[in-house]
């Protein structure tokens, strides 16, 4: 896959793709339904997407809502056959263009584009003044073809991230996971922290978990994909997603064990999923008392992960 920063840059071995456009945060049913219905045989199958993501530019001061960061949205785009991805630098320029202006300066003549997908609640151009229908209506007259696709229900309702961001808040990653096709999955490096589960028998894997939506804090069983270096693979595992109220963390990170294994894996890539919620978190009167939790916990994540 082929990653391109700055449309104005696109060579012309890349125009002429068949594009899905839209945020993709999560990279959901629905948006995995947009892309089926932008994979053309005559085409490369691209996506136009912004990061940061427009929620972060006008709402600055929010919670962190993000399913996913943008290595974690490409990786996945990539795992599902998409050949072009084109993350928009979404500032001050790009914000203030007209529906008008974005189609012509973005779509047609920087990235040349066959084919557009989107969703009917797709909005874009400044003032959000343009809509899936304005956008059908431009392409008919500039040369490139839109279809427009329906929202897709699951089981509970309408596919989307704020729902997803529900399910994930009230510790249902199963449920989550239904919406997105897959396991709600944690991306980053791993960082240095203060190494107390190494000294309490389990050792973890700390990743950060700035700028993302904080799902309900607790103790998940988890699958963990080691991304890259000597241990590369995939593992079960069990990890704490909050505060650590025993040692009252400041900010939230994600502090995982991984089941037989043994190695460094500082500045290594992982990717974890949140698999079932076992517990909330919880203080307890003595490291002795946490350590016989955390055996409990390690056998209760053994035997989610077993189904």
């Amino acid at each position: 896959m082929k990653l391109l920063r700055d449309h104005q840059f696109t060579a012309p071995a890349d125009k002429g793709a068949s594009v899905a456009i839209g945020n993709f945060d999560g990279v959901h049913r629905g948006h995995q339904h947009v892309l089926n219905l932008a994979k053309r045989l005559d085409a490369p199958l691209g996506v136009v997407t912004f990061e940061p993501h427009p929620r972060e530019v006008f709402s600055p001061d929010a919670p962190p809502f993000r399913l996913m960061n943008a290595e974690a949205r490409a990786n996945r785009l990539r795992k599902l056959g998409v050949n072009l991805l084109v993350e928009l630098p979404f500032d001050a320029r790009l914000s203030n263009l007209t529906d008008e202006e974005f189609v012509r300066d973005v779509l047609v003549d920087s990235l040349g584009i066959s084919h557009a997908v989107v969703g009917a609640d797709f909005c874009y151009g400044k003032g959000r003044t343009g809509n899936a229908a304005t956008l059908k209506a431009m392409g008919a007259a500039l040369g490139f073809d839109v279809t427009i696709a329906d929202l897709l229900e699951g089981q509970s309702g309408a596919v989307s991230s704020t729902a997803i961001r529900q399910a994930l808040s009230e510790g249902r990653p199963a449920d989550a996971a239904e919406m997105l096709g897959h396991w709600h999955r944690i991306e980053g490096p791993v960082l240095h922290g203060e190494k107390r589960g190494r000294e309490l028998g389990y050792p973890t894997a700390n990743m950060g978990l700035d700028g993302l939506h904080v799902p309900k804090p607790g103790v998940y069983a988890v699958t963990v994909d080691v991304r890259d270096g000597p241990h590369a693979g995939t593992y079960g595992g069990v990890a704490n997603l909050g505060f650590r109220p025993m040692f009252e963390l400041e900010q939230p990170n994600l502090e995982t064990f991984l089941f037989d294994f043994s190695g460094d894996l500082y500045g290594t890539h992982l990717s974890v999923g949140l698999v079932a919620y076992l517990r909330g978190e919880a203080k307890f009167d003595s490291l002795d008392a946490l350590i016989v939790q955390m055996d409990a916990d390690t056998a209760a994540a053994r035997a989610a992960l077993r189904g």
